[in-house]
Order: C-alpha cells, then structure tokens, then sequence
C-alpha cells in the first residue's frame, strides 16, 4: 500500500491577506474510483468488479477553478473530438467517464491520451493544485459488505486529511470547500459531513459548508476528477491484486510515479 508522505507547509497565493485574517480557499473535486460493492478475485462470477474502492480527484485553489474549467473544456474537445460530435450534444454537456477513457487497451492505443494525461497533471500544479485520492482495499465478507458505511467511512477519511492539508501544510492555515458527483445517499453522506464539521472532539473546522453534489455532466472541473478517479481506480486494483489485473500494469509504467509526485495527503489503506 502507498504511505502518506508529509510535503513542505505551502504559503497562500493572492488570496492570503495576512493581517486582515483572509485565508485562501481551496475546492476539491472528488469523485469514486473502483467499485463500492463487494470483491472476491477477478474470475468471481459476480463480485469481479475491483478490489479497491475510494474517492479521488484534484484540488485547486478557488480563483484558479474557472480558467482550469475553460482549458479542460478546450482539451477535451480536442481530445475526443470525433467522439462529441458523432453525439450530436453541445460538448458543455457531453461528458465520458473516466472508467471508459482509461482503459488498458486506450493508454497502450493512443499516445495524445497519456500526453494529455501528463499535461494535466502538470496543468493541475501550475495553478498551485494537487491530486487527491483516498480509498481502500476491500476485505469484508460478501454477507458483512455495506455499500452505504463504506462511503461514508471514505468520506469521512478525506474530509480529515483535507482538513489536515488546510491546517497544517498551508501558512496560515487555509479552508476547503467540497464538490462530489451527485450520489442517491445524499441525504446520509450530507449528514456524514454535518457531523464530521460540528461534532466529536475533533470537529473539521476548515471545511466551509458540507459537500455540494452536482451533475457531473454540466461541470467540466468534475468532469476532469472523475477521469483521474477512473485512472486511480486502474493503479489501485493494480497495486492490491496485480495478479488479477495484469493489463493494468501499462498504468504503473505510464503514469504512477508522475501521480506521486502531484498528489498530497493520497493513499490506499488496507
């Protein structure tokens, strides 16, 4: 498993006012990678999905989110072009998912898709993001597997160390505001976060309201984390089953040490 490996305290961009006590705000877009239901190995005639299940994307600062937005609108469009417009949709409200983009056959097929990949990876750091990801490997019977806890229990360890990169990477401390596809447990994971803010002995002070859950195929920002979830969610089956996915390894060689180097506070637990 991947171990968190502390970074240097970052100083805040423009936003920062030091004596009048503004702190610079920061977004993260996240949303799932894997597969939240059971696993039992790869040739399983139903639990086949992926042994690893988490929640991953980027995190920017707020007055960055906008001209990011444009330039992945733009690189998507060149992209997948023929793609957009055999769909006859106007490309703000087209969207591919991550877990159909990066395939074994996609990153071993088209070289535009890796540079692409890297591009954005680099893109993410000059606006002073990160890539995020938190998740785990899924060990729990078939009969004691819940869906619903485990998103939940990844919820609340993301909301932790984002509130842990606000209060103690950034100088002055920094807040976080949260922005995750729309999910049918809405109700459960906006409570989830409600209580992770205000309660307990170790209240979340730096995340700013609970989680927004938005449409994905209308925001370009969400659209760009739920492609690297489908990339992290490759890396992740890989790295706790690679003898059940082989074909995953051309992920490793492309783009694992590159996804190291930009994510902060990131890993599988196990």
């Amino acid at each position: 498993m991947l171990a968190f490996i502390p970074r240097p305290a970052l100083r805040c961009g423009l936003s920062c006012i030091w004596n009048g006590r503004k702190l610079l705000t920061y977004i993260a877009y996240l949303d799932e990678f894997g597969h939240v239901g059971p696993y039992i190995d790869r040739t399983h005639s139903r639990h086949n999905d992926s042994p690893v299940f988490g929640l991953a994307g980027f995190v920017l600062p707020l007055d960055e989110v906008r001209g990011f937005a444009t330039w992945f609108f733009q690189r998507k469009c060149h992209l997948l072009a023929y793609e957009i417009n055999q769909s006859g949709k106007h490309p703000a409200l087209w969207e591919k998912k991550g877990s159909s983009l990066y395939t074994a056959r996609n990153v071993s097929t088209y070289p535009e898709l890796r540079k692409f990949t890297n591009r954005l990876f680099n893109k993410i750091a000059a606006l002073d993001g990160f890539v995020f990801y938190v998740g785990t490997e899924k060990t729990a019977p078939v009969g004691s597997h819940d869906s619903n806890w485990l998103y939940r229990s990844i919820l609340r360890e993301a909301i932790k160390r984002l509130d842990d990169f606000c209060a103690k990477d950034c100088i002055p401390t920094s807040n976080f505001v949260l922005a995750l596809d729309e999910h049918d447990q809405r109700e459960a994971l906006t409570t989830e976060a409600s209580l992770n803010m205000f309660g307990g002995p170790q209240p979340r002070r730096h995340l700013v309201e609970p989680p927004f859950q938005l449409e994905s195929h209308r925001y370009q920002t969400l659209q760009a984390a739920d492609w690297i979830a489908g990339l992290v969610g490759r890396l992740g089956a890989f790295w706790v089953d690679p003898g059940g996915f082989p074909e995953n390894e051309v992920f490793r060689k492309h783009f694992q040490n590159r996804l190291h180097r930009i994510s902060r506070r990131s890993g599988l637990r196990n």
